[in-house]
């Protein structure tokens, strides 16, 4: 549509793809994690990345299903360096164990992207007992100290609950709103990124953490909403981005040397943009750290 073609100062628009805006780069010699490789934008980054050159680990929940995609991805691109570790996000002691086994390996790691997530699910608690779209889609991504960090983020951090976070009532089922609760995560993510940009700066660290936009894609995110996955299923093609278009904001802002040194900061469309802002309180940023550190104690 005509409305994707327009390109911002990077010189990209929402209809490029992750190949386009990755075009040239080297990535050899890089390791990425890629959390929810299995399928969407998450495959479509692990293998981007990999075409680029990068060794990626996939964070799988399904390793049957990872393993397919990593025969997928070996089988067009012959060279591909890709590795699947058992990762689910749910389950902070899976999180510790997918950490241990990687560590473990000794390789260096150089870009984390924080992809996998779950949108608008009936109430539920994770197996830790926290409400399951804060625990999978930010509490699980409380990330580790390495070169280019990435979060997954979404315009649906623009609709969370009244007071963005609901500290006092994150496990409260009374008045949860499934969509309310995933643009509570999502605002996370950014304010997550915000505050581990702000404290690597203080470390002195040469470690960038942004989030990011992917754009509305068709996706099997809308799974546990019937009305609305078939509506996207129904007008998808005609108004959402392909997954090789919403992988690209991704892939830009991990690989992309318009992006080296630039931390703390909010990407749409493989550009610059502001996210809401609840997103850009330092205040909260600060007092969501301090929470969520208590709940992965």
């Amino acid at each position: 549509m005509w409305f994707f073609r327009r390109k911002g100062p990077s010189g990209f628009s929402s209809s490029s793809t992750a190949e386009e805006v990755t075009q040239g780069i080297d990535a050899s010699g890089l390791t990425a994690i890629v959390t929810g490789a299995s399928s969407g934008i998450g495959t479509e980054t692990t293998r981007v990345l990999a075409l680029r050159g990068a060794h990626v680990i996939m964070g799988v929940r399904n390793m049957a299903a990872g393993k397919d995609v990593k025969e997928a991805i070996v089988k067009e691109i012959p060279t591909a360096k890709i590795d699947a570790i058992e990762l689910d996000l749910s389950s902070l002691s899976s999180v510790r164990k997918f950490a241990s086994e990687f560590n473990s390996s000794g390789r260096p790691l150089n870009i984390l992207i924080n992809n996998a997530g779950i949108m608008a699910t009936p109430f539920m608690l994770s197996k830790d007992n926290i409400e399951l779209q804060f625990a999978t889609n930010h509490v699980a991504h409380k990330s580790s100290k390495e070169g280019r960090i990435v979060n997954v983020s979404s315009e649906a951090h623009r609709y969370p609950y009244r007071e963005g976070i609901r500290f006092d009532k994150i496990n409260d089922p009374s008045g949860y709103s499934s969509f309310a609760a995933y643009g509570q995560s999502k605002l996370a993510n950014i304010l997550h990124a915000n505050e581990l940009a702000k404290r690597l700066k203080e470390d002195g660290a040469d470690i960038t953490a942004n989030s990011l936009h992917p754009g509305a894609i068709v996706t099997n995110l809308f799974r546990h909403n019937s009305t609305i996955n078939g509506l996207v299923h129904l007008l998808g093609r005609a108004v959402l981005k392909s997954v090789q278009q919403g992988a690209a904001t991704t892939c830009y802002v991990a690989l992309h040397p318009q992006v080296k040194g630039v931390t703390g900061e909010y990407f749409s469309d493989s550009n610059l943009a502001k996210p809401r802002p609840q997103g850009q309180d330092l205040d909260l940023a600060k007092k969501l750290w301090d929470f969520s550190m208590d709940l992965v104690k």
